[in-house]
């Protein structure tokens, strides 16, 4: 067994050293996930994202195909959903509904 020590810079950042990146094949713009188990042991574990085509399907499917101009409208009106939401707790203030 192999242990490394890096220290938490003053911005709380931490160093993965070279040999265990080399070792988990990462690299920069790479995602690991820290996981602690039941018994408190902390794991570094790489995540890893399947390809584009891969995840067809996962979503489920349509009852029929929409047209661009449809997927542009529901992409419109969710955008607006969202900022609208923001607006609600805007300084911590709930708008009321009429």
């Amino acid at each position: 067994m192999k242990e490394f020590i890096s220290a938490l810079t003053s911005k709380e950042r931490v160093t993965i050293p070279a040999e265990v990146r080399k070792y988990l094949g990462i690299g920069p713009n790479d995602k690991v996930a820290f996981v602690i188990d039941d018994e408190g042991v902390v794991r570094l574990r790489v995540l890893r994202y399947p390809t584009v085509a891969s995840l067809r399907g996962a979503a489920g499917s349509l009852k029929k195909p929409l047209s661009w101009q449809e997927m542009q409208q529901i992409a419109f009106e969710d955008r607006f959903k969202v900022k609208d939401a923001d607006f609600d707790h805007f300084d911590g203030i709930t708008r009321q509904e009429p």
